[in-house]
């Protein structure tokens, strides 16, 4: 049956979390409207996450669970938890609060305002170092730089979308799940909005604590822009021009009777140099080559092995 909310929440290892962000975020849904579902998308934990999901489901059939097969990833759950849900408007947010909730009313509004993507965008990242800061920062530049389609910086998945949004993304066949250059492509009326990110309320993050995760950052350069490719051959020309440029150098030195500098440094200068512009090159067309095998193998982006609260099958 249709709801007029959905929400999506990709867990992994988050027992200590679903409780408090329950109770967080229920009574903010009781009063931005009660025809609501809470979709918990389950990578198998080694914890108590399945079984602290099902005792609140237990108590609130609004409360749904999706467990995979194997640990997907959180893009694929989330992709999951939209090919699931049956809400009007869907909101992709985490367990930890680091997603507040207390912003669910306010995107919520935007929506009925007639936006299809409301986005909340982080002006400052409590707890977080400041090397995955920078790190982030310089990712976002450098994909909006050399990328097809823009995407606004200091933005997570956290974000509502509208069904016909979320329609459109389930039918895309592409496999990496990079969830905001994906709506990027989509396109719809979008709006920013401005929040305080606050530390993650408990537990460990399932990233890199300095460096997040840099497949999900590659996927926004590979993914969505050919520039890398355009690079790797610029660098060549521009590595033939310097070849060429040296050679006249010699030539010049030969004719006029002077002695060519040469010697062991050099050429090991020379030959290191060329040695690794060849191996970013072949680097770059790994990582191009890498993710067409992928799409090529077409295998199921996720596989389900349980769901409760779901009338049949996606």
């Amino acid at each position: 049956m249709p709801h007029q909310l959905s929400i999506i929440v990709p867990v992994y290892r988050e027992e200590k979390n679903i409780p408090e962000y329950l109770g967080h975020i229920r009574p903010i849904l009781e009063a931005v409207t009660g025809d609501y579902e809470i979709i918990f998308a389950l990578d198998p934990s080694p914890d108590r996450t399945e079984e602290i999901i099902l005792e609140a489901r237990a108590l609130d059939q609004r409360i749904k669970l999706l467990k995979f097969s194997r640990r997907f990833g959180q893009p694929m759950a989330t992709l999951a938890g939209m090919q699931y849900s049956t809400g009007a408007a869907v909101i992709v947010m985490d367990v930890d609060l680091q997603d507040p909730p207390e912003l669910v009313g306010t995107m919520v509004a935007k929506w009925r305002e007639g936006y299809d993507v409301v986005l909340p965008q982080r002006r400052h990242r409590t707890g977080e170092p400041w090397v995955k800061k920078l790190v982030s920062a310089v990712g976002y530049k450098v994909i909006n730089k050399i990328a097809d389609v823009q995407i606004p910086p200091n933005t997570g998945d956290f974000r509502l979308m509208s069904r016909r949004v979320v329609d459109e993304l389930v039918k895309l066949k592409e496999s990496h799940g990079f969830l905001r250059g994906m709506v990027a492509v989509v396109g719809f009326k979008q709006i920013i909005i401005p929040f305080d990110r606050p530390a993650r309320f408990a537990g460990e993050t399932n990233y890199n604590r300095f460096l997040g995760s840099l497949r999900i950052g590659f996927n926004g350069i590979f993914c969505f822009s050919t520039y890398a490719l355009q690079l790797s051959t610029l660098m060549g020309f521009v590595i033939a021009g310097c070849s060429f440029l040296l050679m006249g150098v010699y030539l010049f030195y030969k004719l006029m009777g002077w002695t060519i500098l040469w010697g062991n440094p050099t050429l090991v200068i020379l030959v290191s140099f060329l040695g690794g512009i060849q191996l970013i090159s072949v680097g770059i067309l790994g990582e191009y080559i890498g993710r067409i095998y992928e799409e090529v193998r077409a295998r199921p982006k996720f596989i389900v092995e349980r769901s409760a609260g779901f009338d049949k099958p996606a």
